[in-house]
């Protein structure tokens, strides 16, 4: 696979690269991130392979990001139509502003305008909810988006770390009222976040929407810097905002490095190869501090996995979900097919069902 494999994101005629191109770290404003001039590199070196779909934010390096991409873009604008760039809303950079952040129409309308102005161009590609706002109505912030996209500012719309219930309400009520349907998801998944699987992702594959998963290296958990026998100290600069592993991580990471060490590769790609391959999972963000950083991940799309490695890290990392996700699983499954195997997925008998055999 490379970046040019290009598959379309959801129930949309839009298509995008199998690794996006996170930004959170473009600018050195947080104090962890990488400088506009490495910023650039691995902008160039992404599309260099192929890739067209960057995604940022409003508030990724409080504007910073969107400036260095809007900087590139300027200076070479016969290329702006040939990338997908998604930037979000949501994230307030005003202090004391109740109208700053949020999915109402006024803060909607000026977080766009803002964005346009730092990314130096007439209209993004998709603009995504990057959050759940429960006290703004639905219909509010998707007339809204509705409106930018007739008025050409927006091409496509996606939700970010929105609740199933309320994606699922949201793109009901644009289908009935004929407005701009959302297309796409983002939400955190990897080897040690996968509770998605509960309603997320069955929600988006229902609905025909595209997922792309952040976090696929958990804020570097899972990139090779970390293992249970580990004594030294670990090169991230970002230990004081994600923490360090705990003992359950553990358990998942040592199983990754023992993986990758069979594979012959870094547990950074094994763990983007997983995820890669997901059902559900249409891109993967990929993002990097360095540039080094950045070759390493991509060459996690040449990576293929055996069935025996990937059940390795599927059952290590399998996780609990919410109610009644595990009853649907397995009980469901038993009492709608009494022991068939339906799809390729065998059930069980119901031992209530042997229990007796009359039937009235």
């Amino acid at each position: 696979m490379s970046l040019d494999s290009y598959v379309t994101l959801g129930r949309s005629g839009l298509r995008v690269s199998p690794f996006t191109l996170g930004t959170m770290t473009f600018g050195e404003d947080h104090g962890w991130g990488c400088s506009p001039e490495e910023s650039k590199n691995i902008l160039a070196a992404y599309l260099g392979e192929g890739g067209n779909s960057i995604d940022t934010a409003n508030i990724y390096t409080n504007g910073h990001s969107e400036k260095i991409i809007g900087d590139y873009f300027a200076g070479r604008p016969a290329l702006r139509d040939r990338v997908v760039i998604g930037t979000k809303f949501f994230g307030n950079l005003y202090e004391n502003d109740p109208n700053g952040g949020g999915a109402g129409r006024k803060s909607i309308v000026q977080q766009l305008e803002n964005s346009l102005r730092r990314l130096r161009t007439d209209y993004v590609d998709v603009y995504w909810l990057h959050n759940f706002d429960p006290s703004t109505p639905a219909e509010e912030t998707l007339r809204a988006l509705d409106h930018l996209i007739g008025d050409g500012k927006v091409r496509y719309v996606g939700f970010s770390d929105v609740p199933a219930w309320a994606t699922a309400e949201a793109a009901t009520i644009a289908r009935l009222r004929g407005w701009a349907p959302i297309i796409a998801l983002q939400l955190e998944y990897s080897l040690l976040e996968r509770t998605s699987e509960g309603e997320l992702i069955p929600m988006a594959q229902a609905l025909g929407m595209g997922v792309m998963a952040w976090g696929p290296l958990k804020s570097g958990f899972l990139s090779g810097k970390y293992s249970s026998a580990g004594t030294g100290p670990v090169d991230t600069a970002r230990t004081q905002l994600v923490g360090a592993p705990g003992e359950a991580d553990y358990v998942v990471i040592d199983a990754l490095n023992d993986v990758a060490a069979d594979v012959g590769a870094s547990p950074a790609q094994v763990a983007l190869a997983w995820v890669r391959d997901r059902p559900g999972i249409t891109s993967t963000l990929v993002g990097a501090r360095r540039m080094d950083q950045f070759e390493v991940n991509l060459r996690a799309l040449n990576l293929t996995l055996t069935e025996t490695q990937r059940a390795t890290l599927d059952d290590v990392s399998t996780p609990t979900l919410n109610f009644p996700a595990e009853n649907n699983r397995h009980l469901g499954r038993m009492l709608q097919f009494a022991g068939a195997t339906v799809d390729g997925f065998p059930s069980a008998v119901s031992p209530l069902l042997r229990a007796g055999s009359a039937r009235y």
